[in-house]
């Protein structure tokens, strides 16, 4: 049964690896891999004088600092919540409502985002409503806002389904501990501070590490659907920059230099965390 699965990986991501050799060649599409020149490390100082690429970096690194810092532990929180309402119609309609998002693509997304933050969109209409303006404005050309609607959007969507992890897990906790902190008298912000915690901490390394590592991939498909002329200065990471120098412009050594470049940096963070995590772990256990 793992056959399929090994096979599927070998061939769509290990026999891929070859082409990463045009990051030291000077390749165009009248060229094979083979025959193109070499170039040595040339890509790699151009990508590091240009000053695109770094509006990039700092843009990725920007939304992706911000989503870690509200979005990983809005999971956590909803997940709890989720879990210490009984069973009945209003948890499912919770979980229901709050996992819907995911199953929407970022263009159906992205559409009512374009729509809702238009002069005369919903967000406009509410807030005019309530006194807050006098006027709309189309909050997606102020590129000012950007980083703010990437990350709040993208918790919208995933947030529910990033709890599915955490639930799972605290479905496994034995209820005889919660029991046993009732007779102690603890009440249900000691019993989640000291029994559901603790216990979802191996789970929440996880999605840390994972996170982390991930910094550097901002999500293409929301970049590229809220993404315009108005506001690309705050916008443009380094996916969606990759995909415009290589497929749009055709510098296909250009960029793959520069997703290389970011997947030896994406190991990098990968290794640190789960050292710093394991360190983190090893530590928790001691003082319990």
């Amino acid at each position: 049964m793992v056959l399929p699965g090994i096979l599927f990986l070998f061939v769509f991501s290990y026999i891929p690896m070859y082409g990463l050799v045009i990051a030291f060649k000077h390749y165009t599409v009248i060229d094979s891999m083979a025959t193109a020149p070499w170039v040595g490390l040339e890509n790699f100082r151009i990508i590091l004088g240009d000053k695109y690429f770094w509006e990039a970096v700092v843009n990725t690194l920007g939304i992706s600092l911000l989503k870690l810092a509200i979005g990983f532990f809005i999971p956590i929180f909803l997940a709890i919540m989720i879990f210490e309402v009984k069973a009945g119609p209003f948890k499912k309609i919770v979980q229901t409502v709050s996992y819907l998002p995911h199953f929407l693509s970022w263009i159906i997304l992205g559409g009512m985002l374009i729509s809702w933050l238009s002069t005369n969109g919903l967000f406009n209409q509410m807030l005019m409503a309530i006194g807050m303006i006098e006027k709309g404005s189309n909050h997606l050309l102020d590129a000012d806002k950007y980083w703010m609607i990437a990350v709040l959007s993208d918790i919208w969507k995933e947030a529910g389904w990033g709890t599915i992890l955490y639930l799972a897990t605290m479905s496994k906790i034995d209820p005889t501990y919660y029991e046993a902190a009732k007779i102690d008298g603890a009440n249900k912000i000691s019993q989640i501070k000291n029994i559901t915690i603790p216990m979802l901490t191996p789970i929440i390394s996880l999605n840390l590490i994972l996170n982390i590592s991930g910094l550097l991939g901002s999500n293409l498909d929301q970049t590229l659907v809220l993404m315009n002329s108005q506001n690309s200065s705050r916008s443009e990471v380094i996916n969606s920059y990759v995909y415009r120098m290589g497929l749009t412009q055709g510098d296909f050594s250009y960029a793959t230099a520069v997703g290389l470049g970011i997947s030896i940096v994406s190991i990098i963070l990968l290794i640190i965390t789960n050292f710093l995590t394991k360190k983190m772990n090893d530590n928790q256990s001691v003082i319990l």
